[in-house]
Formats: structure tokens, C-alpha cells, sequence
């Protein structure tokens, strides 16, 4: 017998039964997204490497080890996408998205790739959904996709969202910033692990990102990027935190979030649940208004986000009703083959009128019947048989009350939807 074939390490398959809460949440997104004005941007699954490694930075842990990158006929290096916002600031200077006004806002749900180790909600193809408001340098902008994200949250079923927020400054300030936390984490040095070890090389921001005990406890003691902001940078974060106070959105100052890319400056920001356990981020994003110019722009302010769309699903409970089906859902039994082509014909209308229906193809006896409606959690049950046929009828169960009504079948559809 041939091997059978399994999923990639690190993929996952999406199976009906679960692909009804995806399909939910990406719906919750686009309805959402249009309400706030953005507009959705779809980027290809792969782009030249040199867009990753000039965004997203050549040291960090993306481009160093997690990219799924090869050459193509003509020795071109391309990447599958590890991440978002470069591909969509890439389209938004090729395309001169922003000849329409001052300000273009921007969304999208998409599969990213990474080769990390994988974990619960961490899969090395997974998918994000987020947004990029580009164009204005003022606090407002920042709030208003702080408060985005929050309320996506909210609406997709996260109880109790916690806002995580900082301020990394200027690039200027993060250099003051860099220098001092290098000369604090000089003399523990060999209490690092070797990974803080070479980040403190390349790119000591990133310690704070730790998730060491050890390191951890040293890093209490660390100076505060804070203490390092200019007045510009201070107001900014300040009006940052009024905007959130009047929207009625609390957070909590996170002296050690920088987020792990290297283009955010000025106001980042996490949104996390602890149903997930310490690995707990749904959500995050913040500033980087350097990063047009880096990709060969003029200089861009833009703010975003993007959020995981597994760990949302992992935090969200069963029952929760951003996540339900349909309130009403048929199975439609016949009794006896004279019954099978009306039940057909009542599916199709009963789906042609906006209502999941299924029925019968294999014949079987009206107790298979009742316990296939079972498995795919009908609400309704409509039974066909020969009586029924005759007086132009049939019966309408309740499966959640066992309820039973005769209904004619001109008035099923009505009937259905008044329940």
C-alpha cells in the first residue's frame, strides 16, 4: 500500500467543522473594516527578499531565521510572506495609492509563513488580519487603530482585552535609549542566554522581548525608554493616552514592549488575553512612520496592526455567539422513495431563500436520516412522507424544544424564519 500523505509540519488543515468560525470571523472583519473606512488590499503570497530584509531588518529573528525563501528560474530571491505591512506599503508606493487624498487606510486578511518551532496558536502557516492607516503623523491616528483593534475584539468574542502600550520614541531617542540599556546589560553579560547575547550585537531592544526568567528579573532594574523621549515624543504619547482615556478604552504602560520588528517607532502596542496562558498577544502593532522612505518613498507617516487570527480563534469560547451558526439550520427527511424528489425540492427552495438546508442522498432509512440531522446540529427537522404528500404538508420539528407543527409547504419558508 502507497504512504499516505500528512499536512506539513507546522500546517493545519481547516475542516468543515471549524472552517464555519473562520468564515464568522473573517466576516466580523470586513463589516467592521468598512464601517471604520478602511479598504480591503489583497498583495501576492511571495515578494523580492530585499523588501523583508529592508523592512522588517536584516538582524531580526524574520529575515535571520524564519523566512521561507528560494530562487526562481531567473535567480531571483523571493520569500513567501513572513509578514504584512511591507507587501502593502510595497503596493501602496507601486500603485500611488495615496494621489486621492492625505490619507489612505488599508486592510487585510491573509496567510503569512514563518519557520518557527510550532506551538498552540503558532503554526508555520498561519493567518493575520490587520490595518494601515497612512499618512497622518497625529496622535488621533494612533487611537483611532488602537481603538480598532480593541473593538475587533471585542466583537469577535475576546472577554476581557487587555491593552498593553509604550512609546519607543524617535529614532533618535531610541539610539540614547539602545546605548543605555547596553551598558546596564553589560556586566550580566554571562547571565544572558546566547540568543540576548547576540542581540546585544545587533539588536538590544530585543532582549527586552525575553521571555527568560532570568533575564527577566535583570531586566527590572533596566532603564526605561520613557526617560529617554523627547518633548515632541512625550506630547505624542500623552495625547495618545488622553484619546484612549475618552474613548473609555483602559491600558496598561508596558515599559519592555517594543514589538519585534525593526521599522515601529513612537507608540506600540499589545492587545492579550489570559485565556491563552503566557504566550497570550492576540493583537499588535504601533507607528513606523520611516519605513516608506526605507523602501525608496518620500517620507510617510502610518500607524497598524495585525492580529492572529488562530490565537483569536483559541481564545474565543465554544459557545460564544460571535462564533454560531445560522439560527436556523433544516434537514429535510423523506419517508419512502415517492418523498425523496420533494425533499430535495424543499432544500433548494428553503437554500435559494437564505436558509442551510440539507437532505438525503444515500437512500437511507428515516432513523439514519434523523441521526445525520443530529450530526450536523440541525435545528429543524422537516419530514416528508406520504401523508404529508397528499395533503400538500409537512411536519416541522424543533429539535432544541421537540416541538412538532404541520406546515404547508408555502408557508415553510415563512414558518422558519419566525422561529
Amino acid at each position: 500500500m502507497a504512504e499516505k500523505f500528512k499536512a506539513v509540519k507546522g500546517t493545519k488543515d481547516i475542516l468543515p467543522d471549524d472552517s464555519t468560525k473562520w468564515q464568522t470571523l473573517e466576516q466580523t472583519v470586513h463589516e467592521f473594516m468598512n464601517r471604520w473606512g478602511y479598504g480591503e488590499i489583497r498583495t501576492p503570497a511571495f515578494e523580492r527578499t530585499e523588501l523583508f530584509a529592508r523592512s522588517v531588518g536584516k538582524e531580526s529573528d524574520i529575515v535571520s531565521k524564519q523566512m521561507y525563501t528560494f530562487l526562481d528560474q531567473s535567480e531571483t530571491s523571493l520569500t513567501l510572506k513572513p509578514e504584512l505591512t511591507a507587501p502593502v506599503m510595497r503596493a501602496f508606493l507601486e500603485h500611488n495609492l495615496d494621489r486621492g487624498g492625505a490619507l489612505t487606510k488599508l486592510y487585510y486578511i491573509d496567510a503569512l509563513f514563518r519557520q518557527e518551532r510550532p506551538q498552540k496558536g503558532r503554526l508555520r502557516q498561519f493567518h493575520q488580519f490587520g490595518a494601515e492607516a497612512i499618512g497622518s503623523p497625529h496622535p488621533e491616528q494612533d487611537v483611532e487603530i488602537i481603538a480598532l483593534a480593541y473593538r475587533l475584539m471585542e466583537a469577535v468574542g475576546i472577554a476581557n482585552p487587555s491593552l498593553q502600550l509604550n512609546s519607543i520614541g524617535s529614532k533618535k531617542c531610541r539610539q540614547q535609549f539602545r546605548d543605555a540599556l547596553v551598558g546596564f546589560l553589560s556586566p550580566y553579560s554571562s547571565d544572558l542566554s546566547e540568543t540576548s547575547r547576540q542581540r546585544m550585537e545587533t539588536n538590544p531592544l530585543r532582549i527586552l522581548d525575553s521571555k527568560d526568567e532570568r533575564e527577566q528579573d535583570i531586566l527590572k532594574g533596566a532603564p526605561r525608554i520613557l526617560d529617554c523621549l523627547d518633548d515632541a515624543d512625550k506630547e505624542h504619547y500623552e495625547a495618545v493616552k488622553t484619546g484612549l482615556d475618552a474613548l473609555g478604552i483602559s491600558y496598561e504602560q508596558n515599559d519592555l514592549l517594543v514589538r519585534g520588528l525593526d521599522y515601529y517607532g513612537r507608540t506600540t502596542f499589545e492587545i492579550t488575553s489570559d485565556t491563552l496562558g503566557a504566550h497570550d498577544a492576540l493583537c499588535g502593532g504601533g507607528r513606523y512612520d520611516d519605513l516608506l522612505e526605507e523602501l525608496g518613498g518620500k517620507p510617510t507617516p502610518a500607524v497598524g496592526f495585525a492580529a492572529g487570527m488562530e490565537r483569536i480563534l483559541l481564545a474565543t469560547p465554544e459557545e460564544s455567539e460571535s462564533y454560531g451558526s445560522e439560527t436556523v439550520r433544516a434537514f429535510v427527511i423523506a419517508a419512502g422513495e415517492k418523498a425523496r424528489t420533494d425533499a430535495m425540492q424543499t432544500a433548494m427552495n428553503l437554500r435559494s431563500n437564505g436558509i442551510p438546508a440539507d437532505f438525503d442522498t444515500l437512500q437511507r432509512s428515516v432513523k439514519a436520516q434523523m441521526r445525520e440531522a443530529n450530526r450536523q446540529d440541525a435545528t429543524h427537522i422537516v419530514f416528508i412522507g406520504e401523508e404529508e404528500l397528499a395533503s400538500g404538508t409537512c411536519q416541522v420539528k424543533d429539535l432544541s424544544t421537540g416541538e412538532q407543527q404541520s406546515v404547508s409547504f408555502k408557508e415553510l419558508f415563512k414558518y422558519l424564519t419566525a422561529v
